[in-house]
């Protein structure tokens, strides 16, 4: 059986991702399912461990832009990613955010979303980085119903082939019936209600202090989350180093860690490859299924 081609994008060169990177290829447990294949800074770069800069922000994006080619090209099966920085894609003059919009601009998608996956939660993130005082505006019934329509069509690939997917509240208490915040009430209700005229399994809007716990427990398979900290806390708290960043949307597997680049133990040999790993298993596992 020939093992599906997996590239480990290096991230950027100047934090832990080409050591991650380099221990995730050699992993013996991802050995077993791939071959991997490392993409990273030309060899004769050098960039200086834990110091942000403009070059190696774009080194980071010319090694994710090798990756995609080579995936659209088909001499790839998935790309798993190690973390870039924000502030050295911002320096270098790219007007990235990160992975999410650079893949979805690369690929030309028109709707993609950030999924955090692990065994116990999965979240879908419908915005990502941006302010949250912006927030409020930007969870419209447009967005939702995207996010809430890609979950459901993305799901079944990850082995939950009728989704039960619950809708995060925006406010407190999800509104408390608008005494809280009129959003949960005006928005988010009614984009529910038309994705289950679809014929989608969504409920909410849910209070967000208690939607994850219910999700972990069993009751929910996907928890849409109206903005990144809201649903990231409760993963990263149950799945720190074993949940997988996923983006949900684009023509190619794209998997990532759930962490940052680490500069202050960047170049030192103790960064924690366990994220990486599973990401690169994901990748080979959802390779395997397409």
């Amino acid at each position: 059986m020939v093992k599906p081609r997996i590239a480990i994008t290096a991230g950027d060169p100047a934090g832990i991702g080409p050591e991650i990177a380099a221990k995730a290829a050699a992993d013996p447990r991802v050995l077993a399912v791939c071959e991997p294949v490392v993409f990273g800074a030309p060899a004769k770069a050098t960039f200086a461990p834990g110091v942000l800069s403009a070059d190696a922000g774009r080194a980071a994006y010319d090694t994710i832009c090798s990756a995609v080619r080579e995936a659209q090209a088909g001499r790839i099966a998935a790309i798993a990613t190690a973390p870039v920085n924000k502030l050295a894609f911002a320096r270098a003059g790219l007007p990235w955010k990160g992975h999410t919009d650079l893949l979805a601009h690369l690929t030309g998608s028109a709707r993609v979303a950030m999924m955090f996956w692990s065994e116990r939660l999965k979240v879908v993130l419908a915005t990502v980085h941006v302010p949250l005082a912006e927030v409020p505006k930007l969870v419209t019934a447009d967005l939702l119903s995207g996010v809430i329509d890609l979950s459901a069509r993305e799901l079944p690939r990850f082995g939950v082939p009728s989704p039960r997917l619950a809708l995060a509240g925006l406010n407190p208490h999800a509104g408390e019936e608008g005494l809280l915040g009129e959003e949960d009430v005006r928005v988010l209700r009614p984009a529910i209600d038309a994705a289950r005229a679809r014929g989608i399994d969504v409920s909410g809007p849910h209070p967000a202090d208690t939607v994850f716990v219910r999700a972990a427990r069993g009751e929910f398979d996907a928890v849409i989350a109206c903005y990144h900290d809201q649903g990231l806390i409760p993963v990263k708290l149950l799945a720190f180093g074993e949940s997988v960043n996923v983006t949900l949307g684009l023509p190619i597997i794209r998997t990532s860690v759930d962490h940052g680049t680490a500069f202050d133990i960047a170049g030192k040999g103790v960064a924690d490859a366990s994220s990486m790993i599973t990401a690169t298993l994901l990748a080979a596992r959802l390779a395997a299924r397409t």
